[in-house]
């Protein structure tokens, strides 16, 4: 990552920190127009994923618009956790599995409502991935990377899960359901992240060096 990814990053994890004291809020517009702020600079495509890369991952325009996000980043998640198997830490491994294990059964339930109320509505096919490939990393370098985007990524679910609870844009209680399981979990699972990156790294919460050496 370079430093403009970077800034976003740090920038993103600070505007969670503060929209997890009013969890009702609904968060996305506001860290659009930071990430917006943030690369007025330009960058790479790689780096500057920009305020069309979080605008994407966090606004829903309906309940099939939600289901049909949701089963394409919880894929990439997936994908993603699959990688942990490599760890050389038990923690990530068993971290790994977990994600792997819950979101599997979330996205077949998703896929079965698609199905059965949205059959016109197929899971996202212009989803943009939010993770770098973690195929080539190993060790310290796998873990840390995955700790650093799987944070950002579960913002995105947060946010999502949040919007489609706060706009009343969900018709079925079932998904309300499923929508405050993935928001609630998905921000235990931030915490703990930004945990082990504090413990592990050095990193502050909002993604910077600690100031406890």
């Amino acid at each position: 990552m370079t430093g403009s990814w970077e800034s976003t990053r740090i920038w993103l994890l600070a505007a969670f920190t503060a929209a997890a004291v009013l969890v009702a809020a609904t968060t996305a517009a506001a860290v659009i127009g930071l990430d917006h702020h943030n690369n007025r600079d330009g960058g790479s495509r790689d780096d500057d994923r920009g305020t069309s890369w979080m605008w994407m991952h966090a606004q829903v325009d309906d309940e099939a618009d939600y289901l049909s996000r949701m089963v394409a980043h919880h894929r990439e998640a997936v994908a993603a956790a699959g990688q942990l198997t490599r760890s050389d830490r038990p923690q990530m491994r068993a971290f790994g599995a977990d994600i792997i294990r819950t979101q599997s059964a979330q996205i077949e339930q998703m896929n079965a409502w698609l199905d059965r109320w949205y059959p016109e509505e197929p899971a996202d096919p212009d989803y943009q991935p939010m993770m770098r490939d973690l195929a080539d990393l190993s060790g310290n370098a796998l873990d840390r990377a995955f700790l650093r985007d799987m944070t950002v990524h579960h913002m995105a679910a947060v946010m999502m899960s949040q919007q489609l609870l706060a706009h009343g844009l969900a018709t079925h209680d079932e998904v309300a359901e499923l929508a405050r399981t993935i928001r609630d979990q998905q921000h235990t699972e931030i915490l703990r992240m930004q945990q082990w990156l504090s413990s592990w790294y050095g990193e502050s919460r909002h993604g910077g060096p600690s100031m406890m050496r």
